[in-house]
C-alpha cells in the first residue's frame, strides 16, 4: 500500500513502519528545525531528541485528532515540547560544564570567554546555523574585531579562503533570517 497524506495516520495506527518513513520524509526537516531552535547549544543531543520525537509520534498517534490540528502542526508541537524537555534536562549539565570550563581556562582563553559572553543569545542562535569553524571565524572577525591578516596568521588559511568563508556565512545567515522576517516569524 502506498502511504500518502490521507492514509498516513491510519497506517501509523496499524503500526505500518512505512508510514513512519513517510513522516520522516515529509516532516523530518521540520522536526530538525524545531529541535535546533531549542537545542542550538546542545548539538550532541539533537539526534537523540529527534529519535525520541519519532518514537512519541509512533506511540501516541492514537491521540492525534485531525479536527483539532493538522498533522504537520501536531508533529511540530511534539518536537517542540520534547526539545523543551531536553533543554530542561540538560540545563544543569550546561551550567556545570560552564563552571568547569571557566575553572580550566588558560589566561588566553579568558579573553575569548569574555567576548563570547558579550554576544547576545540571539546572535548565538543565529551563528549556531554555521559550521563550527565558520562560527569561530565570525566571532574572531566581527566580535573580536580581528582583521584578515590576523586571521590569516592565526588560522593558516589563505586570505581568499577567509573572505569566501565569511561571505558564504553572511549569505547563509541572510537567506535564513530574511526569509523568517519576511514571513512574520
Amino acid at each position: 500500500m502506498r502511504i500518502n497524506d490521507s492514509n498516513v495516520v491510519q497506517q501509523l495506527t496499524k503500526r505500518n513502519e512505512k508510514a513512519l518513513y513517510y513522516i520522516i520524509d515529509c516532516y523530518g526537516g521540520l522536526i530538525k528545525k524545531v529541535i535546533q531552535k531549542y537545542l542550538y547549544n546542545l548539538e550532541s543531543i539533537q539526534e537523540e531528541c529527534l529519535d525520541d520525537v519519532l518514537l512519541l509520534i509512533w506511540d501516541n498517534i492514537h491521540s492525534y485528532d485531525e479536527s483539532r490540528n493538522s498533522l504537520k502542526n501536531w508533529v511540530a508541537a511534539i518536537a517542540k515540547y520534547k526539545a523543551i524537555d531536553y533543554q530542561r534536562k540538560y540545563k544543569r549539565y550546561l551550567e556545570q560544564k560552564d563552571i568547569h570550563d571557566e575553572m580550566v581556562e588558560s589566561p588566553f582563553d579568558v579573553e575569548a570567554h569574555v567576548t563570547r559572553n558579550m554576544l547576545s543569545s540571539t546572535t548565538e542562535k543565529m551563528l549556531s546555523y554555521l559550521k563550527k569553524e565558520d562560527r569561530t571565524l565570525f566571532i574572531k572577525h566581527y566580535a573580536e574585531e580581528k582583521n584578515i591578516d590576523e586571521l590569516e596568521n592565526e588560522t593558516g588559511l589563505e586570505r581568499s579562503v577567509l573572505y569566501n568563508r565569511l561571505s558564504r556565512g553572511r549569505k547563509k545567515l541572510r537567506s535564513l533570517f530574511q526569509g523568517n522576517s519576511a514571513s512574520g516569524k
